[in-house]
């Protein structure tokens, strides 16, 4: 990976592997007893909420007609009824609860004509009204929102209108009598015995059900409802800083918790940048503990804040910057490192438990030995998750464990196709990843207090697509895997169309800018009606992650003829499926593009091919010109870093030449002569381009030469020029 500057941005944690610790007994590690001083400021827990409204009175300021009155909003029919209002801004629908009651929770579910600006109102009388939430930023689909107030009377108030139509409800429930989630208030404990720790919030258990947090913290107020009623409780982060107050402020308004991270480089395991030398770079160190002292300082007291987390997957990540005993050292400075952070945030907050997270619990000895001040470890695991349990009764380790990142097997844990990419598991295995991962946390009882699962993101793009719960905000499959392990049920959801026999043909030999096929069976649980399309990923073809929409045409029966790019080498080709209700089915496979098949044969095969200069050690060179004329795509010619540059090859004798395929590297030309010569000296010009653009060139012409040049006058970027063929057909 590259190096990290943002140091709230995720990453992807690596697989786990096994610690080389000496084994225990189990009765052995039964008997130690370890309790833990961390506190967690939270209050005791309540009964649980009760339904206040289903079937009470309703009314509204208006309905489109008989059908779509008040009580239609009230009545437990999740998506059969609905009130809808006329269309204008200042509409409203309201419940008589019958007498005053404890007002919790409003769950609005709405239908696709929703409030974009509105107020949640209570009142005593029926007449005088007070707000107890605004939102400004609405989205339809479902809002759940953390309320507290007293009244008979619930109000929605609506402000703006989200949709050119009225407001539309298919529910609006109040619930009352309790919270699901701890408040603030009262001690939190890590304490207990070697096999029976638990986390006490109030008082109460606390099992950690929660998501790794994807979306700007400003938008936490809009996302925040919508994790509430996954039955998430707790969201980690991997940076905090002045822009976490607005994460942690719709956190504690939703009764969420928030486990703060604070990032330590090289962060992010193999492939992360920014190494830091441990033992010897005490200024590094000193300006780190100042700075997460301060957020320590500034958050210790919120709320929210559930504990602090320490670093992400660095002890593995270390690997990347040294190697043998400085490696050992590294890495024992590190985490000795992390205790001081540790000991000095105890100092600051003796309330809150610290922890910190790797991807390999090889590096839980590390901590074991340097870092006695952690309250408990934490762990990134992924398609090996069920591994951690064996791992730390084989390790002999004291101290309770969370998993800080969970979910389906990852890219570097899954075997690879026949184009040499790793295989990405459907939407239903990515379902059953996170069913799977959850059961082996929760299946740890004692020692093992919850987790995290990665990743509550939006981003639509190549790691969205194979991590995200919803991408582009659609929810998938995994997002209600997610929900029904931690809520126990579905009901009353509708679900994400599911994709399944997904074929792409042909899938190792598809012609640059010709056409291939794909094909699916597409079905919605739901009976929605489902729109389909195309998209294209580069990742692996040219490091593009984004997804872009291809070109393509539906031939029928769930098959399309999609339009290859020009660059040639695999790339991602996905299906993706929406019911119009917010949810979205995706599957995707590979596809190996490469150079269209030229009539011909290509005369400069093998031939004695020179330049004007060669790169002879960078990357994976050496690369003479000879690799331009071997038949092999995956060799090339590179010349130096500077203009002009030229390529020639001898055909032997005076041959027709009818067509020129250039198959080019990433560093390619923008402007370059095609020239021929029959003595090898005097050369004449047939084709010029000041508009090249990377992709294959195709060249037709019809002359007769013993020599071909391309005569390169501007680089497209900055390297140098290179090519991976130059074909010349006869």
């Amino acid at each position: 990976m590259t190096a990290i500057t943002d140091p709230t941005t995720p990453r992807r944690a690596r697989s786990r592997a096994r610690t080389a610790g000496s084994l225990l007994s189990l009765g052995a590690l039964l008997a130690t007893s370890v309790t833990s001083t961390a506190l967690l400021t939270a209050a005791p827990a309540t009964a649980a909420e009760t339904l206040l409204s289903q079937g009470k009175t309703a009314t509204a300021s208006s309905s489109e007609g008989a059908a779509w009155g008040a009580s239609a909003a009230f009545d437990g029919d999740l998506t059969g009824t609905r009130w809808a209002s006329q269309w204008n801004d200042a509409q409203w629908i309201q419940v008589d609860l019958g007498s005053s009651k404890d007002v919790s929770r409003v769950v609005l579910n709405w239908e696709g004509a929703y409030g974009k600006a509105y107020d949640i109102q209570l009142s005593d009388n029926g007449s005088d009204w007070r707000t107890v939430k605004s939102v400004s930023a609405g989205d339809g689909g479902t809002d759940d929102l953390a309320v507290t107030g007293t009244g008979r009377y619930v109000r929605l108030q609506g402000v703006t209108r989200g949709t050119g139509y009225g407001y539309s409800l298919w529910e609006f429930q109040v619930y009352g009598g309790g919270s699901a989630q701890p408040g603030p208030g009262g001690a939190v404990r890590v304490s207990g015995t070697q096999g029976d720790w638990r986390l006490t919030v109030g008082g109460q258990p606390f099992t950690v059900k929660g998501v790794t947090w994807g979306p700007a913290m400003a938008d936490a107020p809009r996302y925040m409802p919508d994790v509430k009623s996954m039955g998430v409780n707790t969201v980690r982060t991997w940076g905090t800083d002045a822009g976490t107050k607005p994460l942690l402020d719709a956190a504690a308004a939703n009764g969420v918790k928030v486990i703060n991270g604070f990032w330590l480089q090289p962060g992010g395991g193999p492939g992360s940048g920014g190494c830091v030398n441990y033992v010897t770079d005490t200024a590094y160190k000193s300006t780190m503990l100042t700075e997460f002292a301060k957020w320590v300082d500034t958050y210790k007291s919120h709320p929210a804040t559930l504990m602090w987390n320490v670093g992400n997957e660095s002890v593995l990540g270390l690997q990347n910057c040294y190697g043998g005993a400085e490696l050992e050292a590294q890495r024992n400075a590190y985490t000795t490192f992390v205790n001081d952070v540790a000991k000095k945030i105890h100092t600051i907050d003796p309330d809150h438990p610290v922890t910190s997270t790797d991807a390999w619990t090889g590096a839980w000895p590390y901590y074991k030995r340097n870092a006695p001040d952690l309250d408990l470890y934490s762990m990134n695991a992924y398609g090996d998750i069920c591994g951690v349990r064996q791992d730390w009764v084989e390790g002999g380790y004291t101290k309770p464990y969370i998993i800080t990142e969970t979910g389906p097997a990852g890219e570097w844990e899954t075997p690879k196709d026949a184009n040499g990419v790793p295989e990405e598991p459907t939407d239903v295995q990515k379902a059953d990843g996170y069913t799977q991962a959850w059961n082996c946390v929760t299946g740890h009882q004692g020692v093992a207090l919850g987790a995290t699962a990665f990743h509550y993101g939006i981003e639509h793009d190549f790691g969205g697509v194979w991590f995200n719960l919803l991408p582009d905000g659609l929810k998938r499959l995994s997002y209600y895997s997610l929900k029904k392990a931690y809520t126990g049920s579905l009901a009353g959801d509708n679900t994400p169309p599911v994709i399944s026999g997904m074929t792409v043909t042909p899938s190792g030999s598809a012609p640059a800018g010709g056409e291939f096929t794909v094909r699916a069976d597409v079905r919605d649980p739901d009976g929605d009606p489902v729109t389909t399309k195309i998209l294209l990923s580069g990742n692996y073809a040219n490091g593009d992650k984004r997804l872009v929409d291809a070109q393509y045409r539906s031939l029928g029966n769930g098959t399309f003829a999609v339009t290859a790019p020009e660059k040639l080498g695999v790339w991602k080709v996905y299906i993706q499926a929406e019911d119009g209700r917010g949810n979205v089915g995706i599957e995707t496979k590979s596809v190996k593009v490469v150079a269209p098949p030229v009539t011909g044969t290509n005369i400069a095969l093998n031939r004695p091919t020179t330049a004007s200069s060669a790169q002879a050690s960078y990357g994976d060179c050496p690369c003479p010109a000879s690799n331009a004329t071997d038949g092999n795509t995956s060799t090339r010619w590179a010349s130096d870093w500077s203009d002009p540059q030229w390529i020639q090859v001898d055909l032997g004798s005076a041959k027709p030449v009818r067509t020129l395929q250039l198959v080019w590297d990433p560093a390619y030309a923008k402007s370059y002569d095609v020239q021929v010569s029959d003595d090898g000296n005097t050369w004449r010009t047939i084709h010029t381009t000041t508009t090249g653009n990377g992709d294959i060139d195709t060249v037709t012409t019809s002359t007769t030469a013993r020599y071909v040049k391309l005569q390169l006058t501007a680089r497209g970027t900055g390297w140098g020029y290179s090519l991976h063929e130059f074909g010349v057909y006869s």
